[in-house]
């Protein structure tokens, strides 16, 4: 068995230690290098010349589908083959179907060993039975078809553990989010599920979803915010189903500026609590 060696890449530490240690568990798999950012993937895949490169979708600056079209028009210098890529992402809107080409494949987080197995074999096959030009033509003809499923106004989603099987959650339905440790606690009406993330890369990765972290400790989402209530004790937002949460010191500023966004008008209100 040849070796296959791997460039993976995410912005959430979390995500790129995860994959590490699956990756570990994969026989003839060799990680070149592990950047959690484009700019650095871009010159380690141009450098390192890898057989495959797993990229995040969702990264700031530079996301998985930019760093594969800078590749496409600006291959690295010597001639070295292009790389398959392997795209991961928390949302399965971007995804499978369209990619059933032994040149690309589409995980979806959480991702499990028994699935990245697979599109290691798949990358095996692809590194092994076809040529390097032909992969990137593949690949150009699919890029615009899988931006225009992320710009088309689909409902992202996410998968999350729920009685011991993997169920998608539409953001929409989550109401607010708390911080546990090293996971996010996700109340969605009467149902709260576990999801492995920092509340900050949570809240960072959703913001354009409208979820927006209000303390140190809680996030909401804008689509169900009621009300942003202040007192001599401090601030706090209530949700449509009067949830209420602090609003903590660090993050006034940015409340008070999503109350005057969403036309809402801070008022006063007895009893609140102090946020920490």
């Amino acid at each position: 068995m040849n070796t296959l060696r791997v460039v993976i890449v995410d912005d959430e530490p979390l995500a790129l230690d995860r994959m590490t240690a699956l990756l570990g568990e994969v026989e003839g798999v060799e990680i070149l290098a592990a950047p959690s950012n484009g700019p650095d993937a871009l010159r380690s895949i141009r450098e390192l010349g890898p057989d495959l490169a797993i990229l995040d979708v969702e990264m700031p600056k530079l996301d998985g589908f930019d760093i594969v079209e800078a590749l496409l028009h600006h291959p690295a210098e010597g001639g070295s083959k292009p790389p398959l890529f392997c795209f991961v992402t928390a949302y399965p809107q971007f995804a499978p179907q369209a990619f059933d080409q032994g040149a690309i494949d589409f995980l979806c987080k959480p991702v499990r060993l028994p699935r990245l197995k697979q599109a290691i074999e798949r990358a095996r096959a692809g590194v092994e039975g076809r040529e390097a030009a032909q992969r990137m033509r593949d690949l150009a003809s699919q890029l615009d078809e899988l931006r225009h499923k992320r710009a088309s106004g689909e409902e992202r989603s996410i998968w999350v553990p729920s009685r011991g099987e993997m169920v998608r959650l539409a953001i929409s339905r989550l109401h607010w989010i708390k911080a546990e440790g090293e996971y996010v606690r996700l109340h969605a009406g009467e149902t709260s599920f576990l999801h492995r993330s920092s509340i900050s890369s949570f809240c960072s990765e959703l913001e354009t979803e409208g979820i927006v972290q209000v303390h140190r400790s809680y996030a909401v989402n804008r689509a169900h915010l009621r009300a942003i209530r202040s007192s001599r004790q401090g601030m706090k937002v209530v949700l449509e189903d009067s949830t209420e949460l602090p609003v903590g010191r660090n993050f006034r500023k940015k409340v008070q500026e999503l109350a005057s966004k969403e036309g809402q008008d801070a008022r006063p209100s007895r009893g609140s609590h102090e946020p920490a």
